[in-house]
């Protein structure tokens, strides 16, 4: 099977609009489709709910309970099923599997996490910044001399793009893996897999008058030491690197906080705006634009802040700075003045593509009440989105995503599941309430689109995955230690530094990154590469294969890993190459530790997993379905991801292309 297309999508930055806009998209690479749909066909509309992480056996019991009413009655009208999901579970990997109705050998993401084989350097594997522009460097300055470009990294057809050569409108809002968003004639926003301006996937800033605390960087984000001087607190806020200094030092926009010495109130002053807050409020979006020379207007970015106390102790957070929806400096939209209509229209929005910031509260600058707030404002965020866009819709395809779900499933799984380290029942009673009220939510979002169809409407509401709880990690990296397939250049500082820095490669024959993937140190491939390629290869893999599934948790007695897949076990299509030499998929329960993802090696191999982010689906993906609801029924009865492009193509009569291996559901 041939793949559509050799080189990812791209979108160049000129050296006139450097760092203000990713550029032009680069022309749509699905020509040669046949505009076969006849006219009576183009009047269908098929409507397309993505809510992340809705799980089958979650909402089997909310039905049995009677909480989910316009669930139950699409379910009456034509069918609900599970649906399978990608190998491994991860988002971008499920939502790819769903875009280009393939596998990932054939849209070539894997993992959260990608990493370069003659580098080991690790990268976001949807997307990154690809070029060494030229420079001229005059002192301690440098000037780009040519463009950049970004790159999306997902490959194969989109699901809308093949509609669009059949003369079908689409409108796809913050569809997840699409950033940049490849080119298109309809209306498109990025969802998941958008960054801050930083280019990850949120930094928050803390600032605090506290004792103990102390500047330092925390996962996802950066804690600042201040002091109140003159009732006043004196900060700045950390922007991108200035790609016209030398030294690729930060942008950084200095605000002042006045701190009422009387009343519980402060006020503050950042880049000519000024605003009050109260102890637990919220601000507005902040726009702001962070200089880079004064003949460059600078950075945009948009953010808020929240005061959370000013006595005894004075402490902001600041949320990432999100690319400014309003002067997109990256491509966000298609066609670009989309993203600034929809901000005209519903307010400035998150643009990152995961807002709720879970980081916040697993580094306890939030506590549960404080993210609870923050991530029920992105979930109304969402429905804004949706409804604003719904009642626009006249033709074609909506897709409309969702993913609060997924994310308080990550967060507040603890408080339904007894046997996880961190419930109690004092957590259940406060929080508790907060997952089945979500399952209401996005029952009441499908009661909205059920009666926003007609009779030549098809509604499909479909999740990525489902979801487990996640009790204990494994430290994939630190069991192949101990057993013999990497060597510490230092044993007795092994598990101090992240991304291999404790790693004598030259006796290293594997090692994990990421959450399910699992590599070997091939001779050519990696730059100290030991195992030979072909044979050797092969007989480690399978080794490891072996051995990986029979790792059972000495304080449960469970088998802790159910299979280890070999790319070719799972994957057709051309960039099965580009794979994992093994996928690790976890049982329920278990899952990659923390220090897996990235590149450590501590001492300990099973452990109780004590962070709030309590439930996961980066597991087997025989035990994760996802969920598939349909207006009318199908003939599939185990439908997957990579069904539903083609499925979605039938209702129009297009026929899908031949990079899309998935199969049409079909009418009942």
């Amino acid at each position: 099977m041939k793949g559509h297309g050799k080189n990812p999508r791209s979108t160049r930055v000129s050296r006139r609009r450097f760092l203000q806009t990713a550029g032009a998209a680069a022309a749509a690479g699905l020509a040669g489709f046949p505009a076969i749909v006849s006219a009576a066909a183009r009047t269908r509309r098929v409507i397309v709910l993505g809510i992340d992480g809705m799980d089958p056996t979650l909402v089997a019991q909310f039905f049995a309970k009677g909480r989910l009413p316009n669930a139950a009655r699409l379910r009456e009208r034509g069918c609900f099923l599970p649906l399978g999901t990608s190998d491994p579970p991860q988002s971008p990997v499920a939502w790819s599997n769903f875009i280009s109705g393939t596998n990932p050998g054939g849209h070539g993401i894997f993992d959260f996490i990608a990493r370069e084989p003659a580098t080991l350097k690790p990268y976001l594997s949807t997307a990154r910044l690809e070029g060494d522009p030229w420079t001229l460097k005059v002192g301690r300055r440098r000037f780009p001399l040519a463009a950049r470009h970004m790159v999306n990294l997902r490959r194969g057809p989109t699901l809308w793009s093949v509609l669009e050569q059949a003369g079908v409108n689409s409108r796809v809002v913050r569809m997840p893996a699409n950033f940049p968003p490849t080119p298109s004639a309809g209306h498109t926003l990025s969802g998941l897999g958008t960054p801050d301006i930083h280019g990850s996937y949120g930094i928050f800033t803390y600032y605090s008058t506290r004792r103990d605390e102390r500047t330092r960087d925390v996962p996802g984000g950066r804690i600042e030491k201040v002091r109140i001087k003159d009732s006043a607190v004196e900060a700045s806020l950390r922007g991108p690197q200035n790609p016209f200094e030398a030294d690729g030092r930060l942008v950084e926009l200095p605000f002042t906080v006045f701190v009422d010495p009387g009343n519980a109130a402060a006020r503050f002053s950042v880049q000519g705006k000024e605003f009050i807050l109260r102890p637990g409020e919220w601000s507005d979006w902040i726009r702001l634009r962070f200089p880079l020379l004064s003949v460059v207007s600078g950075v945009p970015a948009a953010c808020r802040f929240y005061l959370k106390r000013v006595r005894p102790d004075f402490e902001l957070y600041v949320s990432p700075l999100n690319i400014d929806p309003i002067d997109p400096f990256l491509p966000i939209s298609t066609p670009p003045s989309y993203a600034r209509q929809l901000a005209g229209e519903v307010g400035i929005f998150h643009t990152q593509g995961m807002p709720q910031d879970t980081r916040a509260l697993s580094s306890g600058v939030f506590d549960d009440n404080d993210y609870r707030a923050q991530a029920l404002y992105c979930l109304e965020e969402e429905c804004r989105l949706f409804r604003n866009e719904l009642n626009k819709f006249r033709d074609g395809l909506f897709f409309s995503y969702f993913g609060s779900l997924d994310m308080n499933s990550h967060m507040f799984w603890r408080t339904i599941d007894r046997g996880h380290p961190l419930y109690s029942e004092a957590l259940a009673r406060e929080q508790g309430n907060v997952l089945p009220r979500l399952y209401e939510v996005m029952d009441n979002v499908i009661g909205e689109a059920m009666e926003a169809m007609d009779g030549q409407t098809t509604l499909i509401v479909v999740s990525d995955h489902g979801f487990a709880s996640f009790r204990r990690q494994f430290n994939l990296n630190g069991w192949l230690m101990d057993n013999g397939y990497a060597a510490a250049r230092d044993p007795l500082a092994r598990g101090e530094q992240d991304y291999f820095g404790d790693v004598k490669w030259p006796e290293t024959r594997a090692y994990g990154l990421g959450i399910n993937a699992l590599y070997l140190n091939v001779k050519g491939r990696e730059p100290e590469g030991c195992v030979a390629p072909g044979a050797a290869q092969r007989a480690l893999t399978d080794e490891l294969a072996v051995r990986l599934t029979a790792v059972k948790d000495p304080q449960t007695g469970e088998q802790v890993i159910l299979h280890a897949y070999r790319p070719a076990d799972v994957y057709s299509g051309p960039y099965v190459g580009e794979a994992p030499d093994l996928l690790v998929c976890y049982n329920r329960g278990y899952r990659a530790s923390w220090d897996t993802v990235l590149g450590k090696y501590p001492r300990e191999q099973i452990l109780d997993n004590r962070d709030p982010w309590s439930g996961d689906h980066a597991l087997d993906s025989q035990i994760m379905a996802g969920v598939f609801f349909c207006s009318r029924r199908v003939a599939a009865e185990r439908p997957a991801l990579s069904d539903m492009a083609p499925t979605i193509l039938n209702e129009f009569g297009v026929p899908a292309p031949r990079e899309m291996t998935g199969r049409a559901a079909g009418r009942a």
